[in-house]
C-alpha cells in the first residue's frame, strides 16, 4: 500500500511538471500566434474552451477501453495456452507444457501500438481543427480548457487509482477482518469484499498507471502542435487563401480558414471510424465474459466449462465446514 501512496506522489509531481510545461509552451504559441490576450468573453474562445475541456474524458475514455480490450485478448491467449498445453496438469495423460510467452509478448505490444492510434491522433488533429476552423485565439481558450481539466483529470484518477488498489490490498491483508471481527470467508481473500475490490481495482489499475499519466502528454503534445503550427493560423493580418489582390483576414480572423479546419475534421472523423471498424472486424479485444473456463475436470481428459458460480459456493461450503466432517 505504500507503494501506492509513494507513486501517487511522485505522479503528483509528474502532473505539475506537464502543467507547468504546457504553461511555458502556451506562452511561446501565443507569441508565434501573434496573440495578446485570450479573451474567454468571446464565444468562439469560449467555445473553444469548453472543446479542450472536453478532450481530457474523451481521451481517457480511448485509453480505459484500450487496455479492456487489450485484458480481454489476454484473457482468450492465456485460456488457449492452459487447455492446449496442459500447464495446469488437468489431464494426467499428457505431459505439462511449456507457456508461449511471446504470444503473449507479441499481443501486449501489438495492443499498446494499435490502441493508441486514434487517441495519438486525437492530440494532433484537436489543435489544427480549432486553430484553423476558428483562430488562433480560439485555439488559445481551448489549450487553456485542456489544461486546466486534463490537470484535475489526471489528479482524481492518480489518486482514485492508488485508493481502489490499496482497498483490495488492505482485505488481502487482513484489514477488513481486524477492523469488523469478521471470519475470513466473509471478509478476507476469496470473500464477496474481496472480489468487489478486485472488481474495483480492474478500474483502479488503468486509472493509475494507463489513463493519469497519458492525460501528461495529451496536454503538452497539444500545445506542442499549437506552437509549431502557431504561425499559420489565422489573424487579422493573415492573408486571404485564393486572393490576389493581398487581401487580409481581418477583424481577429475567424473562421477565415474555416475550409481548412472542416477538412481535417472530416478527414479524421473518417480515418476514425475506418480505423475502428478494421478493428473490430479483425476480432481483436473480443471474448465471451459469459463463458468461463474453470479448470479442474478430469472426467474426459479435457478442460470442461461449468458452471463458475456452483464452483464458487462449493469453494466456499468447504472452508466454512468443520475439517472432520
Amino acid at each position: 500500500m505504500g507503494g501506492n501512496t509513494t507513486a501517487a506522489t511522485g505522479k503528483g509531481f509528474a502532473i505539475g511538471s506537464a502543467v507547468l510545461t504546457s504553461l511555458a509552451l502556451l506562452a511561446a504559441f501565443k507569441t508565434a500566434a501573434s496573440i495578446t490576450t485570450i479573451d474567454v468573453s468571446k464565444s468562439t474562445v469560449l467555445a473553444a474552451a469548453l472543446f479542450g475541456a472536453m478532450l481530457p474524458s474523451i481521451f481517457a475514455a480511448l485509453t480505459m477501453m484500450a487496455v479492456g480490450r487489450s485484458a480481454a485478448d489476454m484473457i482468450g491467449e492465456v485460456r488457449r495456452q492452459f487447455k492446449e498445453y496442459n500447464l495446469l496438469g488437468t489431464d494426467p495423460n499428457r505431459k505439462i507444457g511449456t507457456p508461449d510467452c511471446d504470444t503473449c509478448i507479441a499481443i501486449s505490444t501489438k495492443a499498446s501500438l494499435q490502441e493508441m492510434v486514434i487517441p495519438g491522433f486525437l492530440a494532433i488533429v484537436a489543435p489544427l481543427f480549432i486553430g484553423y476552423l476558428l483562430n488562433g485565439e480560439s485555439l488559445g481558450g481551448m489549450l487553456v480548457g485542456g489544461i486546466t481539466s486534463g490537470c484535475m483529470l489526471a489528479i482524481y484518477m492518480a489518486n482514485a487509482g492508488g485508493a481502489w488498489d490499496n482497498a483490495k490490498k488492505w482485505i488481502e491483508a487482513g484489514g477488513l477482518m481486524k477492523a469488523y471481527n469478521k471470519e475470513k470467508h466473509e471478509g478476507g481473500k476469496g470473500s464477496d469484499w474481496h472480489k468487489a475490490a478486485v472488481t474495483g481495482d480492474t478500474v483502479g489499475d488503468p486509472f493509475k498507471d494507463t489513463s493519469g499519466p497519458a492525460l501528461n502528454i495529451l496536454i503538452k503534445l497539444m500545445t506542442m502542435i499549437a506552437l509549431v503550427f502557431g504561425s499559420t493560423f489565422p489573424n487579422a493580418n493573415s492573408p486571404v487563401i485564393g486572393s490576389s489582390d493581398g487581401q487580409t483576414c481581418g477583424g481577429d480572423g475567424t473562421y477565415c480558414y474555416w475550409w481548412v479546419g472542416t477538412i481535417i475534421g472530416v478527414l479524421f472523423l473518417v480515418f476514425a471510424f475506418s480505423f475502428w471498424i478494421w478493428q473490430r472486424a479483425q476480432g481483436f479485444g473480443k471474448i465471451d465474459f459469459d463463458q468461463k473456463d474453470t479448470i479442474g475436470a478430469r472426467e474426459t481428459g479435457d478442460i470442461q466449462l461449468t458452471d463458475q458460480r456452483k464452483v464458487e459456493d462449493d469453494a466456499r461450503l468447504d472452508d466454512i465446514q468443520p475439517s472432520g466432517v
